[in-house]
């Protein structure tokens, strides 16, 4: 083991969406940024849980994220890694974002490269140093043995409050009544897919898919399919013992490659921890299902007879664990009456999608998205919410910020804010607030945040 110490102006501890952005942000403004992350490539849940699409980047018609996260798309469809943003055939929002993962690996790449971020992989973060209401050092693991990191500005984007967590600042573990989260899935990318056969399944049989039926022109004008459905077929082979998923439909998109697929329906459920042994367990559970899945879906659902597995995982998807206590509590009230911040400094467009803790179920009662299509109001898509800066800020330190799903929000807004759109327009905006704190050499908590929000503006981003 060596030891040795390096110096930076900000250092992102997590390399998912969120902190890919704030580290682009914080070195195009200015800043000596490190970037480091435990896998050897960066997008997170986007490449390394095989997540996706992206949803969603607009409320209706009307787009609320933009910014970086908007050149990124310009930058994979240019590129032939993306065809953009197309009408999402589920009609739960009006747009998703296919994407190739594999490109969207190279293009991150690209962009923390251009921005003269420093990356460093199969890097872990051991411990944390503190004093006098400061984060002082990091020390992380990795192929140079363990090294001390020091920095201004310290940014946690690990998606679980890794950093935060080490630092004792307080969080809520899952929902406040009894600490359970919404489920992991562990999602597997199929290929050699029949669209074509899926298409016809779905027009033949309008009335078992009801998301679909709600706004057939839109299924029908899908670049690439997504499907939710076959919630009889999932019903059966649960009671034949075929599944043993405590879910009740399938949910399954096409990426930008015509015939591959990810299929998102596996659920594992935990109750009320989150630590190395849950996250061991969720992954062998993951992979059983997986399997039950492939068996099934070549068996039963027309287009997949002759499909193969091209991977699954290769981690579990973790849809919430621990959320900050930060300088501002964001709650399903604020979103109920459509709070408004003088801060905000991001957008979200996407519902409060909550998966059961406890069984199959999703949604809220009466919820719109489930609603029948004959009750159905597109308009109602129109609907988007303002994030303040204060979500990803802690009173304990003045020079620790906080971005991604982990922020300072409650369960059921955490349902809306967890999406890879506003991730990474929270990611900018945390990033381009630690730049401007360096270059002021002040702290967080003497941030100008109605200059963060005129930088914001000028740099692309969307505020309303």
């Amino acid at each position: 083991m060596t030891q040795s110490t390096k110096d930076y102006d900000v250092i992102v501890v997590g390399g998912g969406p969120s902190g890919t952005m704030a580290a682009v942000a914080a070195g195009r403004n200015g800043a000596r940024v490190l970037l480091i992350d435990q896998a050897g490539f960066l997008g997170g849940s986007l490449t390394s849980m095989g997540v996706g699409p992206m949803m969603t980047f607009f409320a209706g018609e009307k787009q609320v994220i933009k910014g970086l996260a908007q050149e990124l798309i310009d930058r994979l469809v240019a590129q032939g890694f993306s065809p953009g943003h197309v009408p999402d055939a589920t009609n739960y929002v009006s747009y998703n974002t296919p994407f190739d993962s594999e490109g969207l690996k190279l293009t991150l790449d690209a962009m923390t490269q251009e921005a003269g971020v420093e990356v460093l992989f199969h890097t872990m973060l051991v411990d944390v140093a503190v004093d006098d209401g400061e984060v002082q050092s990091l020390t992380v693991a990795n192929e140079d043995g363990l090294t001390t990191l020091t920095s201004h500005i310290f940014i946690d984007a690990t998606g679980n409050a890794d950093l935060a967590l080490k630092a004792r600042v307080p969080f809520q573990l899952g929902r406040e009544e009894d600490n359970l989260t919404q489920p992991m899935t562990l999602n597997m990318k199929l290929y050699n897919v029949d669209t074509d056969e899926i298409r016809r399944d779905v027009l033949a049989h309008q009335d078992r898919f009801p998301r679909a039926e709600r706004d057939l022109d839109a299924f029908n004008n899908a670049a690439r399919v997504a499907v939710s459905g076959y919630e009889e077929e999932f019903r059966r082979a649960r009671e034949n013992g075929e599944l043993s998923i405590p879910r009740k439909d399938l949910l399954f998109f096409e990426t930008n490659t015509p015939g591959e697929y990810i299929v998102n329906a596996t659920r594992i459920l935990n109750h009320g921890v989150f630590d190395a042994k849950t996250l061991s367990d969720a992954e062998i559970q993951g992979r059983i299902q997986c399997h039950e899945l492939f068996v099934w879906l070549r068996k039963t659902i027309p287009g997949f007879e002759d499909c193969r597995i091209e991977f699954t995982g290769p981690n579990i998807g973790v849809r919430q664990s621990r959320q900050i206590r930060g300088t501002y509590y964001l709650t399903a009230e604020d979103f109920a009456t459509h709070k408004q911040f003088a801060s905000t400094i991001a957008h979200t467009g996407y519902p409060m999608d909550i998966h059961s803790p406890q069984g199959s179920g999703y949604g809220t009662p009466n919820d719109y998205h489930e609603s029948k299509p004959s009750e159905f109001d597109r308009s109602k898509l129109n609907d988007y919410h303002d994030i303040p800066f204060e979500v990803m800020t802690t009173p304990a330190y003045k020079n620790l910020a906080v971005t991604g799903r982990c922020i300072s929000v409650d369960f059921n807004v955490q349902a809306s804010v967890r999406t890879t759109p506003t991730v990474m327009a929270l990611g900018q905006a945390c990033g381009t607030a630690a730049a401007q704190v360096v270059n002021n050499d002040t702290d967080l908590t003497q941030l100008d945040v109605q200059a963060l929000r005129q930088t914001l503006k000028e740099q692309g981003a969307y505020l309303d």
